[in-house]
């Protein structure tokens, strides 16, 4: 499963779908995220509670090290698929997914390891990649 930046972000503050996307994350068989998630993750929890990204980095690390996330890298070809998933479902391309950078490399890794996505909100839910139950 890929756990996407806004799982992260969830899970980590506790946030209303926090506790359901961390026990889909505890039954999960080798998570996965990327550095680029974890960036995401990382400035979203600073943001939110208005302190540095050193305290959130920190924090986002527990739930990796604690989780077994395995942070995998992004390599060329994801750089085309996250392109083609903008075009498809990007922001300001027409399609109601509207998927940012962050969630077209997201897309692309998921469907390069053929594992479902773990996110909040509604933006892959309408696209085709396969998406965790929570």
């Amino acid at each position: 499963m890929f756990i996407a930046a806004s799982a992260l972000v969830a899970i980590t503050l506790n946030e209303p779908e926090g506790a359901a996307l961390a026990a889909e994350l505890d039954a999960a068989t080798d998570p996965i995220t990327t550095p680029l998630a974890i960036y995401e993750a990382v400035l979203a929890v600073a943001r939110k509670r208005q302190g540095g990204p050193q305290a959130a980095r920190a924090d986002i690390q527990f739930l990796l090290t604690e989780a077994r996330i395995r942070c995998v890298p992004i390599v060329p070809e994801d750089g085309d698929a996250a392109l083609e998933a903008f075009g498809r479902y990007g922001k300001g391309q027409g399609h109601p997914a509207q998927l940012n950078l962050g969630d077209c490399f997201a897309y692309a890794v998921a469907r390069r390891y053929r594992v479902p996505l773990l996110f909040t909100g509604d933006d892959f839910s309408r696209t085709d990649v396969n998406a965790g139950s929570a």
